[in-house]
């Protein structure tokens, strides 16, 4: 999560055809220009993987594309020029006195196998209401790490526009030991969709106008395959302290030993496998 570099796919996709003439997102593009449907429910809303997720058992997701940068089949969507490594862990991006609409996002993260993925760092970035990213500080930037169910909520503001691309919101997610994903959400409706050249109408998110505010949900799919764990409701069989064990739900000032170190919890959570104290900083204190 510290490079200034564009992440690359996990793997190898298949390679371009050359002889395609148009590529599928060249297609998907003009598709949306045209008013063309992407995946809806009956209620006319976007497909959410949860949707599928609740449908079958056994059936495998497609992973969120990486953001496009042209006409591979599997899309790498760019960071961009604007990331900055280091953000704040947070939840919440607006500050007394932002301007812009007000815009509630949550959504699941899950394994390409349906399984919601708990622990998952989720790191949003974005321009402020006059289209501007700030390289001096961290205005509209900030990290998370998905609950016990693999969810996750962001409280920021419609981002504005900037010459050459529609309104997008950048992310990059990274479940526990696993490469990064670094894609872009999109709103649908705007009018720059159909001529933004990394636009991907898989990465639109469901928006709708609440009050004065809008509202969006989308779900991630990691390639990963997440493996069950226990029911987020059930309380441990034994209380939180003394050594730190995976998956065990933590509070926010729960004091745990591990490696002959106490460490005090910065935020509520549930623990896994990889995110032992010493090496989850945002998450645990040292405190001796």
């Amino acid at each position: 999560m510290t490079s200034d570099t564009p992440a690359t796919p996990a793997g190898p996709g298949p390679a371009p055809d050359a002889d395609r003439g148009v590529s599928r997102m060249t297609l998907l593009r003009a598709a949306v220009a045209a008013g063309a449907a992407v995946p809806l429910l009956a209620t006319g809303s976007l497909a959410l993987a949860r949707d599928a997720a609740r449908s079958s058992t056994g059936r495998t997701l497609p992973p969120t594309p990486y953001c496009d940068d042209g006409d591979d089949p599997t899309p790498d969507q760019m960071e961009g020029p604007y990331f900055k490594p280091n953000s704040p862990l947070r939840t919440d991006l607006v500050t007394p006195g932002t301007a812009g609409t007000r815009l509630a996002v949550s959504g699941y993260v899950f394994g390409r196998n349906c399984v919601p993925l708990p622990g998952v760092l989720v790191d949003f970035w974005q321009a402020d209401n006059a289209g501007a990213y700030d390289m001096a500080g961290y205005a509209f930037r900030g990290h998370q790490f998905t609950d016990a169910a693999g969810r996750f909520t962001l409280r920021t503001i419609v981002p504005g526009l900037y010459p050459g691309r529609t309104r997008h919101l950048h992310v990059k997610a990274q479940a526990p030991g696993e490469p990064v994903l670094t894609t872009q959400l999109y709103f649908p409706g705007e009018p720059r969709n159909g001529t933004d050249a990394l636009f991907d109408p898989a990465l639109l998110m469901n928006v709708r106008s609440v009050g004065g505010g809008r509202e969006a949900t989308f779900d991630f799919v990691l390639d990963v395959d997440g493996a069950p764990g226990p029911d987020p409701t059930d309380p441990p069989t034994d209380p939180p302290g003394g050594t730190w064990a995976a998956g065990r739900p933590y509070a926010a000032g729960d004091r745990v030993t591990h490696g002959g170190r106490s460490y005090r919890c910065l935020q509520a959570h549930t623990s896994m496998a990889g995110w032992e104290p010493p090496h989850v900083p945002a998450l645990w204190r040292p405190e001796s």
